[in-house]
């Protein structure tokens, strides 16, 4: 492997590394140490040994975990939760807090490292009645931005950018100002999704229309405009052609790269645990739909460590090696459970329950150029595929050791797991008779994340998760934790780098070599198509619309994602309302 380049060896000692440590095994070490206290005594000094080994040979524990393990500071190891909010000022409704002690609960998440989620559904529309006291709800995206300054304030205590995801569904009377809220001058510190149903979308495709409806009673204006109440109890505050809507939310993402879509039958459809909860949100990048105080930890697999003769006539991808890892993954993942901080006793009480683990990989667009295959093409789909199967396949089968050993998840049930439709229920029969005998520890173990600081940090800039290279060179800004200064940081992506290790800079690249903004949005998706069947948590992913693309052909890459049976989908137009750390020079550097 290349040597580190400056800004991997900069962010790996800004973001993850402890004083004391300056390389990338000083940290591995530490996670391996933190993780393993976990064992039995007996064994310990064992599993430390197997806990950096599978580090060693390409195991990326998420980047909470990374700077986190062994530090004995009050913080999380778990990168993603999703915290419920009701539709209060002050008081609980059931399970899900007041506004107000959502936002304080958040806070806390965010101080401690985690990422959050929120549906903001819940909470009535602008201009509703409220009761005693208020005559006017003042509606979610009020309250979005109530949480989006209490980030801003914590982002100047702990030097790190929070990371939330706000949700609202495709029903809800605000939802044209929420998708609008992207727009220059608008919220800045969130990822917006709108919750999207099957019902809402075979009404575009039918020109069919949509009730904009809630539960909370409208004010007697709003009675006399029109509104009416439906049997199951929610008041319809407007109706509207679908496809307006559809075109609203449409045109916002292909000007301001947002609203994301989260394709809520489909996740709670697929979801395991669907006989015992329901989702609504995800955490901040799209890749764990999460229920009410839910929440997960990540590891990603280095694909690139995993290619044999890379570059060369007959490159392969060590199936074999993947297989034996693994095991060993998936258990520090189940250990993370175990030994990490909680920010709320509702979210320990969730993960002890369920115990949701997140194994992915990142660094896909690069090891399919060091085996020569094209990003859009069907071997690089079929062999994506195939790493995901073997990823799928041997992390279920060490779940279900590791259930014989310690136990099953405390909410397990065999049948539910295996209904009908359910991701288990796609499992090869082999893995479904196992789960029925000994049960599972985890009941979800799959998802591919963003990877980005990670793969920059302990991967040499390896493309991140399954996104193809974001460009062979290029500049990137950032500010260095230990000075208030800007540095601009050459930026090399590690398969263009061990290519030209390999035969020389002067080198013609293989047509193996394109970048996101090379390929067609259909390229994009047809990826995560090809990887999403073996997947059991969510991807992340960003379509790189090329920056030509029509607003017909981004309305049909949203259509398109619904019809694949995708969970969500976000694309990103190039364009000069947004912009950029990251500057493509116009020669190579």
């Amino acid at each position: 492997m290349s040597t580190s380049q400056a800004i991997s060896r900069d962010v790996l000692i800004d973001s993850y590394a402890q004083p004391g440590e300056t390389t990338i095994d000083d940290v591995r070490l530490r996670i391996a140490d933190a993780l393993a206290t976990v064992e039995p005594a007996a064994g310990r000094d064992a599993w430390r040994s197997r806990f950096l080994e599978v580090q060693r040979a390409g195991f990326i524990p998420a980047g909470r975990i990374a700077a986190h393990a062994g530090t004995g500071v009050a913080s999380t190891m778990v990168n993603c939760f999703v915290q419920p909010i009701g539709d209060s000022i002050a008081d609980a409704q059931g399970d899900c807090p007041s506004i107000y002690e959502a936002l304080r609960q958040t806070a806390e998440t965010l101080r401690l490292g985690g990422g959050v989620g929120l549906d903001f559904s819940p909470i009535r529309p602008h201009g509703a009645s409220v009761g005693i006291g208020i005559t006017r709800a003042a509606g979610p995206l009020d309250f979005i931005r109530l949480f989006e300054t209490s980030s801003g304030v914590l982002e100047k205590m702990t030097s790190r950018r929070s990371a939330q995801m706000a949700v609202l569904r495709c029903d809800h009377p605000d939802i044209e100002a929420f998708v609008d809220a992207k727009r220059p001058g608008g919220l800045s510190r969130f990822n917006l999704s709108v919750a999207v149903t099957d019902e809402f979308m075979r009404a575009v495709q039918t020109s069919g229309d949509v009730e904009l409806v809630h539960l909370a009673e409208p004010g007697a204006e709003q009675k006399a405009a029109g509104a009416t109440r439906r049997a199951d109890g929610k008041w319809v505050y407007r109706r509207l052609p679908a496809s307006a809507l559809w075109a609203h939310i449409v045109r916002a993402a292909y000007e301001n790269g947002e609203p994301g879509l989260l394709f809520l039958d489909r996740v709670n459809a697929d979801n395991n645990l669907g006989y015992c909860e329901t989702i609504h949100a995800t955490n901040p990048c799209g890749e764990q739909p999460l229920p009410a105080y839910g929440a997960c930890c990540l590891g990603s697999f280095d694909l690139t460590q995993l290619v044999r003769a890379p570059f060369e006539s007959e490159p392969r991808f060590a199936f074999d090696e993947l297989a034996r890892l693994v095991p060993v993954a998936v258990r520090m993942l189940d250990n993370v459970i175990d030994c990490t901080g909680w920010p709320w006793p509702q979210q320990r009480d969730q993960a002890f329950s369920k115990r949701r683990i997140g194994l992915g990989f990142t660094g896909l667009g690069d090891a399919l150029i060091m085996m020569g295959l094209h990003y859009g093409s069907d071997a690089a789909r079929q062999t994506a595929s195939a790493i995901a199967r073997c990823l799928r396949d041997h992390a279920y089968a060490a779940s279900i050791a590791l259930a014989a050993e310690r136990g099953s998840f405390p909410a397990f049930d065999a049948a539910g797991l295996l209904r009908d439709g359910s991701f288990a229920s796609r499992l090869p029969a082999s893995l479904q008779s196992e789960i029925r005998r000994c049960g599972l520890r985890n009941s979800h173990l799959l998802s591919i994340a963003p990877a980005g600081s990670v793969s920059l940090a302990f991967a040499d800039n390896a493309s991140s998760g399954i996104e193809p290279a974001y460009a062979w060179n290029y500049l990137r800004h950032r500010r260095r934790r230990t000075s208030p200064d800007v540095v601009a940081y050459v930026v090399e992506d590690h398969a263009w780098r061990e290519f030209q290790r390999l035969h020389g800079p002067a080198a013609e690249l293989t047509p193996a070599f394109v970048t996101a903004l090379d390929l067609s949005c259909e390229d994009h998706l047809a990826m995560v198509a090809a990887v999403a069947p073996c997947i059991d948590g969510a991807i992340s992913k960003t379509v790189n619309a090329p920056k030509g693309c029509s607003y017909g052909e981004f309305d049909a890459l949203y259509r398109n994602a619904w019809t694949a049976g995708l969970k969500g989908i976000t694309a990103f137009r190039p364009g000069g309302v947004l912009g950029s750390v990251l500057h493509v020079p116009a020669s190579p550097i």
